[in-house]
């Protein structure tokens, strides 16, 4: 029944006598939001006649101030948009007002339709210029060579691990740890096969076939699983073979249009990756803040006990540890060592002056601000 058929409808499918007024405020509001939307760009512009002109993106971008603003956000949310809603609302927003300053630069673990691209808008919003690159080592050189801004690489995932290749990276590289990304994980079978009985290999990322392990050997036992270097790679090479399946993410279904043919198929279900962001400066405190350490101990005896000894002494709280060959010798290794605080904060600044005084090395990674966790309801 058309709704200027029903019970308080009116002609011409109007609806109800009170629609009109709701409709009515609804338009005033989009006005108001609209015109206070252009107000915020015009102050981004005036922030930037402030600075001056300056070379790069990175030197408009805040990481730390954009943390603050965020945590606003939250503390003023009251419903009945979740918290993670408006966050991405406002930081759409803030992309859209940043870009008008200066576009960013973000190089990312690629090709299009990977996580680490999401990562990528998670952070910054779509307001960017993304730079698809083929490893992790091409992002850390594209942030280290100045052709980009940023990097966003993956580091953890919370059933497959530590991505080992990006601590690597770090016993070379000078860059520095800006932000980090936290994003829920939805691994998808992505096909253009009708049923299950026809699929004959599945392709997908190494880590995303051991996160779906125990569901595709339930429900697609003796099918051989091909690992590709990503799971935009593995969606790209079933586009055209109805008789294969990829292990992927929407975004990658979106781009290279392939159906879904079962959803949410990662045997945890809080499937979750940690992206870190990589710039070349140390940023300010942003009042919430962790430090990620590279240390290396003396040769000898109880050499994890020395290094993390300053640590409790300063009541400096430890989140968590991962060792890495230092290729330096034989069994030598570095630790990567989170803490909570800002390497300003005085007790955190003093056991890092401790562990100076007996460690062959230490390095500041990074201090950047807390990763601002939230879901969308269903989120992809």
């Amino acid at each position: 029944m058309s709704e200027a058929g029903k019970p308080g409808g009116s002609a011409g499918g109007k609806g109800p006598p009170g629609l009109k007024q709701i409709r009515e405020r609804i338009d005033d509001l989009d006005c108001r939001i609209q015109a206070l939307i252009s107000e915020r760009a015009s102050l981004a512009m005036e922030v930037r006649s402030q600075k001056g002109e300056l070379p790069d993106g990175v030197d408009y971008y805040r990481p730390d101030r954009e943390a603050q603003v965020l945590r606003e956000v939250l503390r003023r949310n009251q419903g009945p948009l979740s918290d993670t809603e408006m966050i991405r609302l406002f930081r759409e927003i803030m992309s859209a007002c940043l870009a008008r300053q200066e576009p960013m630069r973000v190089a990312y673990l690629g090709p299009e339709g990977t996580f680490t691209q999401q990562a990528v808008y998670r952070q910054f919003g779509h307001s960017v210029n993304g730079l698809s690159q083929p490893s992790i080592e091409d992002v850390f050189l594209q942030v280290g060579n100045g052709e980009a801004d940023f990097g966003v690489v993956p580091v953890e995932n919370s059933s497959q691990g530590i991505v080992n290749h990006t601590l690597d990276m770090f016993l070379h590289s000078d860059l520095r740890i800006c932000s980090e990304v936290e994003l829920r994980i939805h691994q998808h079978l992505l096909t253009r096969a009708r049923s299950l009985e026809e699929i004959e290999r599945v392709y997908g990322h190494q880590q995303s076939l051991g996160q779906t392990r125990h569901w595709l050997e339930a429900n697609l036992p003796g099918v051989e699983c091909l690992a590709v270097s990503s799971n935009a790679e593995a969606t790209r090479r079933v586009r055209h073979a109805p008789d294969s399946a990829a292990v992927a993410g929407r975004h990658a279904a979106e781009v290279y249009g392939v159906p879904v043919l079962f959803s949410n198929i990662e045997d945890s279900v809080d499937n979750t990756t940690r992206f870190l962001v990589l710039g070349r400066n140390l940023l300010p405190s942003s009042g919430d803040d962790k430090t990620t350490l590279m240390v290396a101990g003396q040769d000898g005896p109880g050499t994890l006990f020395k290094l993390l000894s300053p640590l409790a002494n300063n009541q400096v709280n430890m989140n968590r540890i991962e060792s890495r060959p230092s290729r330096r010798g034989r069994w030598d290794y570095v630790f990567f060592i989170d803490v909570d605080g800002h390497v300003e904060d005085e007790n955190l600044k003093a056991a890092v002056a401790e562990l100076e005084g007996q460690s062959r090395m230490v390095k500041v990674l990074g201090s950047y601000p807390r990763a601002i966790v939230g879901r969308l309801p269903g989120e992809e």
